[in-house]
C-alpha cells in the first residue's frame, strides 16, 4: 500500500520462516479495519476485486504455496468447514498461478474454497500486509470480513511453516452467520 510518499510500508521482521526473519508489505490490518480492495484473478484469469467476493461472510485463507504441507492442510481443512456451513464463502488466496491452483483442487478433489491468484500484481499482500518482500510469496495469515467488508477476525502467523488457528476463525466466522 503506497504512502504519502510513494513507498509501501514496511515491517521488517513481521514473520519468519524456518526461524529466518522477513519483511512483510503493508498495513498491519486490525479487527474493526474496513477490508480493503485487492486486484486478483480465479482459476478462469477472471479477475476478483472485494465486490465480486459478495457480502456474505467470507474468510480469507491466506498461504505463500498450496504445494506445501502446511499450505495444503490448511486449504483442506476449510474445504471441510466450507462444506458444513452454508452462507459462509471461503477463498484461499496465494501467489500461485491459477493453472497450479486449479490443477491442485482437482487432485485433491478440493472444491467448496474458491481459489484466488496475487500473482499478477501482489495487491492483495500489500494492502493485507501478506507479502513477503525478500522471497515474493504471501506470508501466512486468515481474515474473516464481515457482510459489510469489516475484518472481524485477523491473524497473522508469525512462523509461515506453523498452523492458524482455525477455531478462532471458525468461531468468529459462525457468529457472523445468521
Amino acid at each position: 500500500m503506497a504512502t504519502a510518499t510513494g513507498i509501501s510500508q514496511e515491517r521488517p521482521g513481521a514473520t519468519t520462516l524456518r526461524g529466518n526473519p522477513y519483511t512483510l508489505i503493508g498495513p498491519e490490518l486490525k479487527v474493526g479495519d474496513h477490508a480493503p480492495d485487492f486486484d486478483l484473478v480465479n482459476d478462469s484469469l477472471q479477475p476478483v476485486n472485494l465486490d465480486k467476493t459478495g457480502k456474505s461472510v467470507r474468510i480469507f485463507s491466506v498461504v505463500p504455496s498450496l504445494d506445501t504441507p502446511v499450505c495444503d492442510a490448511q486449504t483442506k481443512r476449510f474445504n471441510e468447514e466450507a462444506a458444513n456451513l452454508p452462507g459462509l464463502d471461503i477463498y484461499t488466496v496465494s501467489m500461485d498461478l491459477p493453472f497450479a491452483q486449479k490443477r491442485w483442487c482437482g487432485a485433491y478433489g478440493v472444491d467448496k474454497v474458491k481459489m484466488l491468484s496475487d500473482h499478477k500484481t501482489g495487491s492483495f499482500g500489500q494492502h493485507y500486509g501478506t507479502l513477503i518482500k525478500e522471497l515474493r510469496i504471501e506470508s501466512r495469515a486468515i481474515f474473516v470480513v464481515d457482510k459489510d467488508n469489516a475484518i472481524r477476525h485477523v491473524e497473522y502467523v508469525k512462523e509461515v511453516g506453523e498452523h492458524p488457528n482455525y477455531e478462532s476463525a471458525m468461531s468468529t466466522a459462525k457468529s457472523l452467520i445468521k
